[in-house]
C-alpha cells in the first residue's frame, strides 16, 4: 500500500497469542469492564494481530482505554435488542465500545438467520469497530454467509470535495468455503486503511504518492500531514459513493450519527462516537444442502488458484487466504510487535496496575 516495510533487521519482540489476550483483557477489567465484555475486546484485538491486520489491533487498546477513561464509552453497556420486523432486530450499543457492540448484534442476526433463513441487525450508539473481518467470520463460524457495513469519522472528502466528511467506511463479506479458508472480503472505502496512516504518522514515515491530501487539499507523501489531512477514496468517485452508500445503511437508516457527526475514535474525547453498524447474516443452505454450498465455494476457489498469474505474481489466492495463512503462522509462532505498540502497552500496564507478559 506504499508504507515502507521495517527493515528486515529490525527487532520486533513476539508474544504468544494467548497470553496477549488475557493480557489485554486485564487492562479492560481494570477499567471496569465485565470480564466477558473485556474477553470479547481483546479477542477480537488479538484475532486482527493474528490475522496480520496490525492496524486494527492491540495497537488500538490505548485508544479505547482512553475512552473509557474519558466516560465518553461506556464500560458497561445496557445492550437494548428490539425486534422490528421477523427477521430484523435493531440494536443500542448505549456507548459501548463497538468490539463488544458489535459482536453482540451480528450474533443477534445469526440467531434470525437460523430460524428464518437471513438475518439483519440495524446498530446505534455503538463506536468503533476494529476489523470488519470479525464479524463476518461470526456469521461464517455459524455456517451463514455474512456481510458488515459501519460508517465512521470524517476522513474522506467528498468527490470534488477538499475536507473530511464521509468516513473511510469498511465493508465486508465472508462465505465458507469448505476446506478451503472462508471468502473474506474486508475493504475500507480509502485506497488505504487509515490505521495505517497513524502509524506513519507516529513513525515520521513516509507514505506512496496518491494517497492523501494534506490539511490545505495539496497531495503529500507525509505520514503526519496525511494523517492530518484528507484520504483519496479508491477508484475516484466509486469509493466516494459507496463510503455514502455506508452512511446511508449504517448512519441514516439505523438512527446512528451520519453526515460528518461520528466522533473521531482518538481525538473526538468530549462525546460518545454513535458510530452505527449494519450486519446481514444469510444460511448458506438457503438454496441447496450447506455440503453442497461449500463444495461449490471449493469449485470457485480451485478454478480461481488455477488462473495463470500475471507478470510479478507467484500465485494467485483467493480474498481472506493471506489472512488465513497469516495466522496460522502467527498462531503458531507467536504475534510479531513492534516496539512502539509494546511501549505504549506497557504504559497502560502501569497505569492498570497489572504486569505486563513476558516476550
Amino acid at each position: 500500500m506504499g508504507m515502507r516495510q521495517p527493515h528486515s533487521s529490525e527487532y520486533r519482540p513476539v508474544i504468544r497469542h494467548d497470553r496477549l489476550t488475557d493480557f489485554v483483557q486485564r487492562v479492560f477489567i481494570a477499567h471496569n469492564m465485565p470480564a466477558e465484555d473485556a474477553g470479547t475486546a481483546a479477542a477480537a484485538l488479538v484475532k486482527a494481530n493474528l490475522r496480520g491486520v496490525d492496524s486494527h489491533g492491540v495497537a488500538r487498546v490505548p485508544m479505547y482505554c482512553e475512552r473509557l477513561r474519558r466516560g465518553v464509552a461506556n464500560a458497561r453497556p445496557n445492550l437494548r435488542t428490539m425486534r422490528v420486523a421477523p427477521a430484523v432486530v435493531q440494536v443500542d450499543g448505549d456507548d459501548g465500545l463497538g468490539l463488544v457492540v458489535g459482536s453482540h448484534a451480528m450474533a443477534a442476526a445469526v440467531a434470525l438467520a437460523l430460524e428464518s433463513g437471513i438475518g439483519l441487525a440495524g446498530v446505534k450508539r455503538s463506536g468503533h469497530y476494529g476489523m470488519a473481518a470479525l464479524y463476518v467470520l461470526q456469521a461464517v463460524a455459524a455456517g451463514c454467509v455474512g456481510m458488515a457495513f459501519t460508517n465512521a469519522s470524517p476522513a474522506l472528502a467528498v468527490w470534488g470535495g477538499r475536507s473530511p466528511f464521509l468516513g473511510t467506511s469498511p465493508f465486508a463479506a465472508g462465505a465458507p468455503a469448505g476446506s478451503s479458508p472462508p471468502f473474506v472480503l474486508d475493504m475500507a472505502c480509502s485506497i488505504v486503511a487509515r490505521g495505517k496512516l497513524k502509524f506513519a504518522a507516529q513513525r515520521g514515515e513516509a507514505i506512496g504518492a496518491g494517497l492523501a491530501l494534506d490539511r490545505d487539499g495539496q497531495p503529500t507523501t507525509d505520514g503526519k500531514k496525511a494523517f492530518e489531512g484528507v484520504m483519496l477514496p479508491f477508484g475516484g468517485v466509486k469509493g466516494a459513493g459507496l463510503s455514502m452508500l455506508m452512511d446511508v445503511l449504517s448512519g441514516v437508516l439505523t438512527g446512528a450519527a451520519f453526515g460528518g457527526e461520528v466522533r473521531n475514535p482518538f481525538t473526538g474525547l468530549d462525546a460518545p462516537q454513535n458510530t452505527g453498524h449494519f450486519f446481514i447474516a444469510l444460511k448458506a443452505d438457503l438454496f441447496m444442502p450447506q455440503q453442497r454450498f461449500e463444495q461449490r465455494m471449493q469449485v470457485l476457489a480451485d478454478r480461481v488458484r488455477s488462473q495463470p498469474p500475471a507478470a510479478g505474481f507467484e500465485e494467485i489466492l483467493m480474498p481472506g487466504e493471506p489472512e488465513a495463512r497469516t495466522e496460522k503462522k502467527r498462531f503458531e509462532k507467536g504475534i510479531p510487535l513492534t516496539p512502539d505498540v509494546v511501549q505504549s502497552l506497557q504504559k497502560e500496564a502501569r497505569q492498570a496496575g497489572i504486569p505486563f507478559p513476558s516476550l
